[in-house]
């Protein structure tokens, strides 16, 4: 393997620590209620992963050209108020087209430097509290319900966004629980 084949394998372990996102084909209730565990999940998982972590710890990119992980927190936040948002349009709305956002450009705005990072620790831990109370009163008909998202062109059935969702958090926190292990943190 040369040098080059190297370098991109590691920079795929370190963006991709649990694999890249695979779509599910289709769901059952034991597979929703898996996923939805994952997402009740995620605010403990993130206090986990940013225990006793100093201000320089914190300010550490998880991977060479990354976020830091106050940037990757504030991210999971962003990404989850947008997800909650476009759950609830999925099942208010007769297939709403959602609004995309520059999660890159999100990352640099001066709230996600400025505020400090159990702002949105908190915001994760109440948010989820909501989304999951919300998922566990869904009915089929609802899980079948879409949203389109202009970016990939694609409908998006509630029941896959919460399997993208089970994915998405398990994948940042294992981002930042990497470098730790790396890091000897």
């Amino acid at each position: 393997m040369s040098s080059q084949e190297e370098q991109q394998n590691q920079l795929e372990k370190h963006s991709y620590p649990v694999g890249r996102f695979v779509p599910a084909e289709t769901y059952d209730d034991k597979l929703l209620q898996r996923w939805i565990g994952s997402i009740r999940s995620v605010p403990l998982l993130f206090d986990y992963c940013i225990e006793n972590l100093d201000e320089a710890q914190l300010n550490t990119p998880y991977r060479e050209g990354g976020w830091t992980i106050i940037q990757v927190i504030h991210h999971v936040a962003d990404s989850h108020m947008n997800a909650y948002i476009r759950l609830k349009l999925a099942l208010t709305e007769d297939r709403p087209t959602i609004k995309p956002y520059d999660e890159k450009l999100w990352a640099e705005l001066p709230d996600v430097t400025d505020v400090p990072l159990n702002v949105s620790i908190t915001l994760i831990h109440a948010l989820h509290r909501r989304w999951v109370s919300l998922l566990m009163q869904l009915t089929e008909e609802d899980w079948t319900r879409e949203y389109y998202h202009p970016a990939d062109q694609t409908y998006v059935p509630v029941w896959q966004m919460t399997n993208i969702y089970n994915w998405h958090g398990k994948h940042h926190a294992e981002q930042i629980l990497s470098l730790r292990s790396r890091m000897g943190w």
